[in-house]
């Protein structure tokens, strides 16, 4: 009896191990899916979860086609040892990412190492009034230092740097191109992050300080228009908020609680 309940165990675990060597990775789209709440998913998965590649995309309702939201194909590699509590992920895509990076570490805590990630402006759209009025173009990266991650009680926590460089912005609101370029740095502490915005150069200038926490953006900024540019740029500026009270120029507050 005994060596029959062995044999059954046996033949039970090679079969999940036999299932999770060859679990497709077209099966984590749904699992993309689910955790981002049906925002993201991936098109075009290939391979096994272990070994696999495919694209970043907005999840598509009603079996349509799925549009990528970052350039290029995103490739991994996981370590089978993952299965036994230590986590060992590379993530590849020269199209999207300055350089390789890997996650290291256990089922609740990673290291994220250093890279960038370029992105498309034109996802800023999707954020709401007023960005989806402006339309914004442009080139964006997204850069990060070594970041602590952890997860506990499904809430993740973040340790590090990151910077947001906008360069050349746009609007299809105005004639004026590039409106300018802009870098948004973030110091993660948990689950709460300090942002400052400040300008690098252009006709239009923004800046504020603000707080992203548990998900809630606090900011209180402004934006003006640099010498010369007044007119030219009023109608964009009435776009973005109130004017400030007691100021001789159009200096409009930028405010979002």
């Amino acid at each position: 009896m005994k060596r029959a309940v062995l044999w059954l165990l046996t033949i039970a675990l090679t079969m999940a191990l036999t299932l999770l060597g060859c679990f497709p990775a077209a099966w984590l789209g749904a699992i993309v899916e689910q955790r981002t709440g049906g925002r993201l998913t991936l098109g075009d998965a290939q391979g096994t979860l272990w070994r696999g590649s495919a694209f970043i995309g907005g999840a598509a309702g009603n079996n349509g086609p799925v549009t990528p939201l970052l350039p290029g194909r995103f490739s991994w590699k996981i370590s089978p040892l993952a299965l036994f509590g230590m986590v060992e992920l590379q993530l590849e895509n020269p199209a999207a990412l300055a350089q390789p990076v890997t996650f290291r570490g256990d089922w609740s805590q990673w290291q994220l190492s250093p890279s960038a990630l370029l992105l498309p402006a034109e996802g800023l759209s999707g954020l709401g009034a007023p960005l989806n009025t402006l339309a914004p173009s442009g080139n964006m990266r997204l850069s990060w230092t070594s970041l602590a991650l952890a997860l506990a009680n499904r809430q993740l926590s973040v340790h590090g740097r990151t910077t947001l460089e906008m360069t050349d912005m746009a609007s299809r609101l105005s004639p004026i191109r590039p409106l300018g370029s802009y870098a948004l740095a973030l110091d993660w502490q948990g689950q709460q992050a300090r942002l400052a915005l400040s300008s690098v150069k252009g006709p239009l200038l923004l800046s504020g300080k603000g707080q992203l926490a548990n998900g809630r953006l606090q900011f209180s900024g402004q934006a003006e228009a640099a010498q010369g540019y007044d007119d030219t740029l009023a109608n964009l500026l009435s776009l973005l908020g109130q004017r400030k009270p007691g100021n001789d120029r159009n200096v409009i507050a930028l405010e979002f609680h």
